[in-house]
């Protein structure tokens, strides 16, 4: 129990104050109401806040964080609005404001501490509207206190996955139910004040960079393993406006994002935040400007294409087939590289994850030009062939509908003395035998399409077929002539020896 009850203020938030706010942060407007209390909580721990009138700010290292204060015995100071005290005295009321927002609660239990909670809440709110509104711009002193608060209550260790907790590795992350923070109304108000103190026009960046620096960006990014998507979409957004904001940092950020990748692929296949990483990179490569530096390129090879290795890509495909196209569009001659890429990582037993496959090789060609289209085209259409035989019948459907996209069938048209013998084959073997009907008819479509092209060709891959047919069945008369003659000659020497006992 506390020893003294927080009470609260008579006076009530306009609507405005509260409701306007970030459309990402539409979720707490709901998250209650009441009224505003003007307090604050002191501890002994802590120092107190000096008064309006004489307020200063010890510097600090920006990389220590202040520790989070207790809630046990609080101390309640009535604090003002910031409408209702001087310009000249609302700094240092923004500071009171923070130092009651590092005080850290138990959001597990609703009931525990519900009216210090609030209050929480409504400061926050306060100091978003501060900072939004631009009315007063925040001293250099007050947005490290900021930055340190911000640090406090988002800089936390994450609750064990999910997997973790039931000790079992071989759940399927596309089947988790998601895991829903009980603490996040509390932090979205928290990133939604940070997120206005970044695209403020009032924010200096040569003062700013200096608490948002690497370490304060790296924690940032390290969040992105949080289980609960609303944080991660939070933090996308906010890593996006740091990296458009603050160009010292796109180099870093970059690398950092490049070794969560790296982790990912060759050591733990286990990460929350893989797809929301991966938005943001498309939005940076869709700005990379031309020539592609040789860093990029690396990065394409390193780490984009090793991401089809991963089990569970289905999670973040749509996000890295869009990364994948964006480098094709950018520089068509990557569309090489790119096609041999899919071909090492292509499934040889996940056949949903085969499907998806051929769905993004299908927008790179869609951006392939000829010459690169014939440096891969052997490898390309062996693989093709493999899918237009599958026995599911959705890799074959899919394989298929290739010949549905015009560029693709132009470029195939361009190529068809080279690709008709490679793919002839798996065609007449789904006419004559595969157990789907809709596939019949797709590959009476797709022979049909060739005939138009070729008919000649066309002929002469069929004449080319049949003699191969017939070698095979020869082979196999020869086979079955000479298995029927090896058991004879067993049968012999058996009866032979048996004479021989008697």
């Amino acid at each position: 129990m506390l020893t003294r009850i927080i009470k609260r203020g008579g006076r009530k938030i306009p609507k405005s104050d509260a409701n306007e706010l970030y459309p990402h942060g539409s979720g707490y407007r709901n998250s209650g109401s009441g009224s505003s209390s003007k307090v604050t909580v002191n501890h002994a721990s802590r120092t107190t806040i000096p008064s309006p009138t004489n307020t200063t700010v010890q510097q600090s290292n920006s990389h220590a964080l202040p520790p989070a204060s207790s809630v046990s015995d609080p101390i309640v100071e009535c604090l003002p609005h910031f409408r209702d005290v001087a310009s000249p005295d609302r700094q240092a009321l923004f500071l009171r404001k923070l130092n009651l927002c590092c005080i850290m609660f138990d959001f597990s239990d609703t009931l525990k501490n519900a009216r210090e909670k609030e209050t929480k809440r409504q400061t926050l709110l306060e100091l978003i509207d501060f900072v939004h509104s631009g009315s007063s711009k925040v001293s250099e002193p007050v947005q490290e206190e900021l930055i340190r608060t911000i640090s406090v209550n988002v800089f936390r260790p994450l609750p064990p996955a999910s997997h973790e907790n039931t000790g079992s590795e071989n759940v399927d992350p596309e089947e988790e139910d998601p895991y829903l923070d009980p603490a996040w109304p509390h932090l979205q108000l928290v990133y939604e004040l940070l997120l206005r103190y970044i695209v403020s026009s009032e924010t200096d960046i040569k003062i700013a960079k200096r608490y948002i620096d690497h370490s304060f960006v790296l924690k940032l990014i390290d969040l992105f393993d949080s289980e609960d998507p609303r944080e991660r979409e939070y933090l996308k957004t906010v890593l996006h406006r740091i990296y458009g904001k603050f160009m010292v940092h796109r180099p870093f950020i970059r690398k950092a994002i490049n070794n969560i990748f790296y982790r990912f692929i060759f050591e733990t296949e286990r990460h929350g935040g893989i797809g929301e990483l991966l938005e943001i990179l498309g939005s940076i490569i869709n700005g990379f400007a031309l020539p592609m530096k040789e860093e990029h390129k690396l990065f394409l090879v390193r780490a984009l294409i090793p991401l089809h290795k991963p089990k569970s890509i289905g999670i973040y495909h749509q996000q890295l087939s869009y990364c994948i196209t964006q480098f094709v569009e950018k520089d068509y001659k990557l569309a090489d590289i790119v096609i041999r890429g899919l071909l090492k990582y292509w499934p040889v037993t996940n056949c949903q994850k085969e499907v998806l496959f051929i769905g993004e090789l299908e927008e790179v060609l869609d951006g392939t030009q000829s010459a690169e289209f014939q440096r891969c085209i052997v490898p390309l259409f062996k693989q093709i062939a493999r899918c237009l035989n599958s026995p599911h019948f959705q890799v074959a459907e899919r394989a298929l509908f290739l010949w549905n996209n015009d560029h693709i069938v132009s470029l195939i048209a361009q190529n068809r003395s080279t690709i008709l013998p490679i793919i002839f084959e798996a065609l007449e073997n789904n006419i004559r035998g595969h157990w789907n009907q809709a596939i019949h008819g797709l590959t009476a479509n797709v022979r049909k399409m060739f005939i138009e092209m070729d008919n000649e060709l066309f002929e002469e891959c069929k004449q080319q077929y049949l003699e191969k047919e017939a070698n095979a069945k020869v082979l196999e008369e020869q086979r079955e002539l000479t298995w029927k003659r090896l058991e004879a000659v067993a049968a012999k020497a058996g009866a032979d020896g048996m004479v021989m006992v008697n």
